[in-house]
């Protein structure tokens, strides 16, 4: 089934007709494009489903993992915001959550008191601790298991790409 409607002409992706008309995909870009979508909803609902156990969602994980991972176990919440592709609002709608919980803390930036800082608590570094170990296992059963290297070596390639061409800035500070 062509992914075009009726009458259009297709032409390959690095092209774009005249006066702005959309490029269709062809049926091979078609269905890779459409394995993507699929692929990375599946995936992102296995890793959710695996730390259910602890009453946890993926994104409040990396939201923690993030904060774990950092110097001191705090960031600037507009900075860990964009490392995670949230809003703001939603990241403060999260960080409240975790904070009735006693993970996190907020708190003025220590070297600009008009920011805030989320700040991972000691229960919450022992909590990510535990959790890690069931994140870690769903990524093998998930993707690393099922790939070669090399697959997915590629694979982390190409998002880089992705990556990077949607957050230039993002890449500039690196």
């Amino acid at each position: 089934m062509s992914n075009e409607p009726s009458g259009s002409t297709k032409s390959s992706h690095a092209s774009q007709g005249s006066h702005g008309d959309a490029v269709w995909l062809s049926e091979a870009e078609q269905a890779s494009w459409r394995a993507v979508l699929r692929g990375t909803r599946l995936l992102e609902q296995s890793l959710d489903r695996a730390l259910h156990a602890h009453d946890i969602q993926l994104s409040e994980y990396e939201i923690l993992s993030m904060l774990s991972e950092s110097e001191s176990n705090r960031l600037r919440m507009s900075d860990l915001a964009a490392m995670v592709v949230q809003s703001r609002s939603r990241l403060t709608h999260t960080a409240k959550r975790l904070e009735q919980r006693g993970w996190v803390t907020r708190e003025a930036c220590l070297d600009d008191r008009r920011g805030v800082e989320l700040v991972l608590t000691t229960e919450g570094l022992r909590e990510i601790q535990e959790m890690s170990r069931i994140h870690v296992q769903s990524v093998h059963e998930n993707i690393l298991d099922i790939m070669t290297a090399e697959q997915f070596q590629a694979l982390g390639d190409a998002m880089a790409l992705v990556r990077d061409h949607l957050d230039p800035e993002e890449t500039s500070g690196r």
